[in-house]
């Protein structure tokens, strides 16, 4: 697959997951739930969104806002399991072990800059 196309659906699927966090997170206004839970999922949605814009946009801080996105789903999933008691440990400690390891791939293949060039002559490495 080009990286292009790559970068494009990455951006997609981050908007996509930043609109159902947005979502959830009104869906709590409402009720007399967690303060603690609505901050975590409307944080979740900002970086989301953000992360989206920076790939769609090729920016370099994009990287950078899908590690604090992958930080922020790995701290929701602890906070769910040890602070309030709504998950098992065992199956926050596996999303927050996943979100950060797909944060730091995401991350990676985000930032690289394309193909190396020859710093001499500009042309691709063979």
């Amino acid at each position: 697959m080009e990286r292009r196309v790559a970068l494009i659906l990455i951006a997609i699927a981050l908007a996509a997951y930043g609109a159902y966090h947005a979502l959830y997170a009104v869906a709590m206004l409402p009720e007399p739930g967690s303060l603690l839970l609505f901050l975590a999922f409307a944080l979740q949605a900002v970086l989301a969104i953000l992360a989206a814009v920076g790939v769609w946009r090729q920016q370099r801080w994009a990287a950078a806002a899908l590690l604090l996105l992958g930080a922020s789903i790995a701290a929701t999933a602890l906070v769910e399991a040890f602070v309030l008691g709504i998950i098992g440990w065992l199956y926050a400690l596996l999303i927050a072990i996943a979100a950060i390891v797909v944060a730091l791939v995401l991350g990676a293949y985000v930032n690289r800059s394309g193909p190396l060039l020859d710093r001499q002559r500009g042309e691709p490495l063979a």
